[in-house]
């Protein structure tokens, strides 16, 4: 895993804000027992050698289906057991229709919806965040098939 500055080296477990015509998709876990049906940002564990970008597009291949651009970080770092750490980044969907393939649910919310979901408890720092792309983020979409 590439570090930049003022990272520590940390194992990273990277999550993405996919948003696309103003809505954040979101996806609902199965597992484990204490947080099936709650929901979270997809994403997963970065890979030793993979860049959080690299390991990110991975796991949106493999959860959702998509293939995605990852962009910059959102929110802060959240503290993870085992010394690993949870990171939010942009995320642009660029081809692929998401599908729950590791997941029990996916949806699509908006900045209203943002507050009412029942998020896994890792994830809610980032409301403001998330809430503040949504309402910058209205005007953007997915890019035309060329």
């Amino acid at each position: 895993m590439q570090t930049g500055p003022g990272d520590s080296g940390q194992r990273e477990v990277a999550a993405a804000a996919v948003i696309d015509g103003g809505r954040l998709l979101i996806a609902q876990r199965q597992a484990p027992p204490d947080l099936a049906g709650r929901w979270e940002l997809p994403g997963g564990k970065v890979e030793p050698g993979e860049t959080p970008a690299e390991g990110l597009r991975r796991e949106l291949r493999e959860e959702l289906g998509i293939e995605a651009v990852v962009g910059p970080r959102v929110g802060v770092d959240v503290p993870l057991p085992n010394g690993m750490v949870l990171r939010a980044y942009r995320a642009e969907l660029v081809s692929g229709v998401p599908v729950a393939l590791e997941h029990a649910a996916l949806a699509w919310v908006d900045a209203a919806d943002v507050v009412r979901v029942d998020w896994v408890p890792n994830d809610r720092a980032w409301l403001p965040d998330l809430c503040a792309l949504l309402g910058a983020g209205a005007a953007v979409r997915r890019p035309e098939p060329s």
